[in-house]
């Protein structure tokens, strides 16, 4: 750990004879004797115990300050800025269909993130309607304080990607536009080809350019500023800031800072850039070496106030900053958990407008729309997260929770069943429509009636089979009725034949939008080969299977079995990145079910109708004949 201090301005907070030893990775800084950086001093906050700072401001903290692009009037308040269906939809098989990033938007709007990153519009013509359709809906949602997310669409340094982002983000109320360009060595002389003094120009002229389009809120980035000349990057923010920049993003690109240089190249930007007084500093740390919310919170500490930031730490390669690592830090300890942590004498009291409450629900809907599922270790959210079976931990518990929780699952949203949080095993329930109705609001869940007829008619169905059924169980369940794409095909019937004697076969009966039914049979190497044959004749889509995966939701012979499958068709659309690289669409399902041939059947189907939406959409918005901006 000692690796991490090497730079003598730093003092671990261990140090620090006023603060708890737990979390190294922050900070103090103290005056430095260099000549040739201004580093500001931070001071900690004198406090006499652990104990009398926070319960007065958690009040202050109960109303989020008024949005100004440039300036925030509270300076201990941290914006959220959210790229969970942009940057996070980057990992690989994660695409969303535009409804999914609708839904997945209004539900960062209830968790109350400050700006929603909805997407890179000049992708692709689906990508600008995506964006454009939640700049109209959830970027024009106030609620009765006032509040409304941002909504912003990204965009490189060129006139082309800066119109289609405009396009699409122009019918917010408050609209933004985030632009980037390299400026390390190794990007400018390998990928752009460009001298420092190009792009310099092509950064000033690109923010003049989106100011002049009316947007009156323009982000830039200096694209892998971790790995770039200091000298340059105070230069270049110098001239964007002159240009009309109101918020500068200061990127680990490649994750490759670790804490206390980032929290140093944070605090040299503000004190050696001309003009940064008038302009928001904001984070974004990717997590290659698992560094990401250590760097963000060094960052924040350092004089940030904006983290960017996705659900569940979704992005390229390793991910990003995790939204619900950086807001539990950043707001349940220094407010709900200050009686027990440290507090103001660490971050000074920064906080932030996020609705912990809602993370939970959060994190299972990208889990599910984005079909990749959360580790069980993962922090905040991961199934393990507030789960204990160790004799020890358990006896701990048994005697007071805060042995081993330092934060209460109940303020992110998860409501445990067994209070205690001990693994005990399965729960019976003689009323599944009790269960229904008064269980799924605990475990996080807010669905409309529709969705829990369907849910109580699949739960009454696996109650009659199994006769104990557990939070796990009804999860799965949800998992498979609410988060599910437009309906295209649905499953009717399903018989298979199979073993050492039979040649495989399976029968299909699908369902289409118009109630008309479908059947088709088909040999195949074996049940699940064989159903998935015959859905193909009957949708006459081909397709390739990218990735089919089955688990247990539960231990024992009569679990629940959740699948997911990974397609996309063979003559599929593809789609540009921020980097300019381009990939085929891709497009997961998932299904549950104690048959695991049916789970594995409802996961395909699934899958299908998400690229069948797709293509619709696509198609629809190609015959209306309006023109597009595309990479």
């Amino acid at each position: 750990m000692a690796s991490l201090f090497t730079n003598p301005g730093f003092i671990p907070v261990s140090q620090l004879s006023t603060t708890h030893p737990a979390r190294l990775l922050l900070y103090y800084t103290t005056s430095t004797t260099s000549t040739t950086t201004k580093t500001p001093t931070i001071h900690p906050t004198k406090s006499s115990t652990p104990f009398t700072t926070i319960f007065c401001s958690a009040t202050r903290h109960t109303h989020r300050p008024a949005y100004i692009p440039n300036q925030i009037p509270d300076p201990q308040y941290v914006r959220v800025f959210d790229t969970t269906v942009r940057d996070g939809e980057q990992s690989p098989g994660a695409s969303m269909t535009s409804k999914e990033k609708l839904d997945v938007a209004r539900q960062l709007a209830k968790l109350g993130v400050d700006i929603i990153e909805a997407g890179f519009p000049a992708a692709s013509n689906d990508d600008l309607d995506a964006v454009k359709m939640i700049a109209k809906e959830v970027g024009n949602e106030v609620d009765e304080n006032g509040y409304v997310p941002v909504i912003c669409g990204l965009a490189r340094c060129n006139k082309r990607d800066i119109d289609a982002s405009w396009e699409a983000v122009k019918h917010a109320k408050r609209p933004r536009i985030h632009t980037f360009i390299a400026t390390s060595e190794i990007h400018m002389k390998h990928k752009l080809k460009k001298t420092k003094e190009e792009v310099i120009e092509k950064a000033r002229s690109m923010v003049s350019y989106a100011r002049s389009l009316g947007c009156d809120d323009v982000e830039f980035s200096p694209e892998d500023a971790g790995r770039s000349d200091r000298e340059f990057l105070y230069q270049i923010l110098a001239e964007v800031i002159n240009a009309g920049a109101t918020t500068l993003n200061i990127p680990d690109t490649v994750g490759y800072t670790m804490p206390n240089e980032f929290g140093q190249l944070i605090a040299d930007i503000r004190a050696n850039t001309k003009g940064i007084e008038n302009v928001i500093v904001s984070t974004h740390c990717q997590n290659d070496l698992g560094l990401s919310t250590a760097n963000t919170l060094a960052g924040a500490r350092a004089g940030a106030r904006q983290v960017e930031v996705t659900i569940n730490g979704i992005g390229e390669r390793a991910g990003n900053a995790s939204l619900e690592e950086v807001s539990v830090w950043a707001h349940d300890i220094w407010v709900v958990m200050a009686l027990k942590c440290r507090g103001d004498r660490v971050l000074g009291g920064l906080y932030t407008g996020i609705n912990t409450e809602q993370i939970i629900m959060s994190s299972k809907m990208v889990e599910e729309f984005s079909g990749l599922h959360v580790q069980p270790h993962k922090a905040i959210v991961g199934a393990n997260a507030f789960a204990h079976e160790s004799g020890i931990h358990q006896d701990g518990m048994l005697k007071h929770k805060n042995t081993y929780e330092i934060i209460s699952p109940e303020d992110i949203g998860l409501h445990r069943s067994n209070k205690s949080g001990i693994v005990l095993g399965k729960l019976r329930y003689a009323m599944p429509n009790c269960v229904c109705s008064a269980l799924l609001p605990q475990l996080g869940y807010d669905i409309d009636s529709k969705d829990l007829d369907d849910l109580f008619w699949r739960f009454k169905a696996v109650a009659e089979k199994k006769m104990s059924i557990t939070d796990d169980d009804l999860i799965a369940l949800v998992s498979d009725v609410v988060f599910q794409p437009q309906v295209v095909w649905k499953l009717g019937d399903l018989q298979v034949t199979c073993g050492t004697l039979d040649l495989p076969m399976a029968t299909v009966r699908l369902i289409d939008a118009n109630g008309e039914e479908h059947i088709a049979c088909a040999n195949g190497t074996g049940p699940v080969d064989s159903a998935y044959k015959a859905i193909d004749h009957i949708v006459k889509e081909r397709v390739i299977l990218l990735e089919y995966s089955l688990n247990a939701v539960t231990e024992g012979i009569d679990a629940i079995a959740t699948t997911r499958v990974l397609i996309r068709g063979e003559n599929s659309h593809t789609s540009t990145h921020s980097g300019g690289e381009t990939s085929h669409r891709t497009f997961s399902g998932t299904g549950a079910g104690m048959d695991i041939v049916v789970s594995s059947v409802r996961a395909y189907v699934n899958a299908l109708n998400k690229m069948l939406s797709f293509h619709n959409q696509t198609e629809a918005t190609v015959s209306t004949g309006n023109s597009r901006v595309s990479a």
